[in-house]
């Protein structure tokens, strides 16, 4: 247990874990109440709307993803997260106050979801990279993985205390518990004692910073293999609350309670991967790509799953593979980064893996509609197992793997690696004797 929660010895994370476990049991109420507001109070079960909102939400961190970089790099991070989840906690106190007062529309949550889009488009990368400064370098895998424990224990709390409250209160109160959830990341920011400034070299001024950072991920070929995908994957694959809202209502006819069960359930997974890779010391390539492709395997179970008790019993394995994804692809970008370029790295990351949901969140919404809820999942679990697949065969090709058998000894595989960096993971490998 020591290993696994090792990066809590440290006084300002302990205080950051705190207070992110508050705030993300919040915004995973939010972010229940929201689909259920849109697909079931606002519209007649429309996954189209559902999916537009989706995209509003994520979509800005494609457009804000060369500002959110450069803001990451250049300006003191703390102070800058201070103004962005103050900014998220009054954008969902007025989303609750146009609910509970009987004046909301849809329009008003497409605006409000883009808004609350443009200020998580700026706290996303600079959040990631805080961590660096919270954790000596040798924690930061352990780090990653109590942030994603944190992110997925209040995911097992929040879909769950939301669909109770959806069930007695609507969804009003949700929005304003949530905003008040901020209260807890602002205190504790406020409360860390100032760290020894980290030096970095200021980037560029304008889109010059962003063209820093582009020019170092293309000269990283195991970073753009990466980057594809976690962007195939969060584009058509990461829309669960979508997705379950789709399948939940629609194809198993439960309520606001078996909606909030389900990402429950989902959870569950999501958190065992999410301590299991807090233990683990390095990420590697094999992981990401093993993780890729049963990701894909399990998504497609669960689409076409015949009643909802057999849906949920998927749904664990299913998040715990996209939680190893997601966080060995997490640690491997940040540990392979200078630092000096992290944040534009990182933006880069999260406009990849969140942002392709402006056009991923529509698309599927749309799928779900025409052709049934099953398919909203189908249309991202096959291209996701599909593009596993090739980066794994891309990386083996780059490794230049060569067999030696050797009637000597034991037969083994040796990887050799390319000029460059190679995979962390691809190592030499023996088989079983007689192989």
């Amino acid at each position: 247990m020591s290993q696994t929660f090792r990066s809590l010895r440290h006084h300002d994370y302990r205080l950051w874990f705190g207070g992110a476990l508050v705030s993300n049991t919040g915004t995973w109420m939010q972010r229940v109440a929201q689909d259920w507001l849109v697909i079931q109070v606002l519209t007649d079960g429309s996954g189209t709307a559902g999916g537009i909102t989706t995209g509003l939400q994520f979509g800005p961190i494609l457009l804000l993803a060369p500002v959110a970089g450069t803001v990451a790099d250049r300006f003191p991070q703390r102070r800058t997260l201070m103004v962005t989840q103050a900014a998220m906690g009054l954008l969902g106190l007025l989303m609750g106050v146009l609910v509970i007062s009987g004046a909301a529309q849809l329009w008003h949550v497409y605006v409000l979801a883009a808004l609350l889009g443009c200020a998580s488009a700026i706290d996303g990368p600079v959040r990631q990279t805080f961590v660096g400064q919270l954790v000596p370098r040798e924690d930061l895998p352990n780090a990653i993985g109590l942030n994603s424990a944190s992110f997925n224990s209040a995911r097992l709390v929040g879909p769950a205390l939301a669909g109770v409250l959806i069930a007695w209160f609507g969804t009003g109160p949700v929005f304003v518990l949530n905003a008040l959830s901020f209260v807890a990341p602002l205190v504790v920011l406020h409360l860390m004692r100032p760290a020894e400034p980290v030096p970095r070299a200021k980037p560029a001024k304008g889109t010059g910073g962003m063209r820093e950072g582009l020019a170092y991920v293309r000269a990283r070929p195991d970073l753009v293999a990466v980057f594809v995908l976690v962007g195939v994957v969060g584009t058509f694959g990461l829309n669960f609350q979508l997705t379950s809202a789709l399948m939940t209502s629609v194809r198993y006819g439960t309520d606001s309670a078996g909606y909030g069960l389900a990402g429950t359930v989902l959870a569950v997974g999501s958190l065992a991967g999410a301590l299991v890779a807090a233990r683990r010391e390095r990420p590697r390539y094999r992981l990401l790509v093993g993780a890729a492709v049963a990701f894909g395997v399990l998504a497609s179970l669960a689409a076409l799953m015949p009643t909802y008790a057999l849906y949920l019993l998927v749904l664990p394995f299913m998040g715990l593979a996209s939680l190893t994804l997601l966080t060995a692809a997490n640690a491997t970008v940040q540990m392979s980064t200078e630092p000096a370029v992290r944040g534009r790295v990182m933006a880069l990351y999260m406009s990849l893996m969140q942002g392709g949901t402006v056009v991923g969140g529509p698309f599927v919404g749309w799928v779900g509609t025409a052709f049934g809820p099953s398919w909203s999942i189908l249309v991202g679990s096959v291209p996701s197992a599909l593009v596993g697949v090739g980066v794994g065969v891309f990386l083996l090709h780059r490794a230049r793997v060569r067999v030696r058998l050797s009637w000597r000894g034991t037969p083994h595989v040796r990887l050799v690696p390319a000029p460059g960096r190679a995979p962390e993971g691809l190592g030499t490998t023996r088989a079983a004797a007689g192989d």
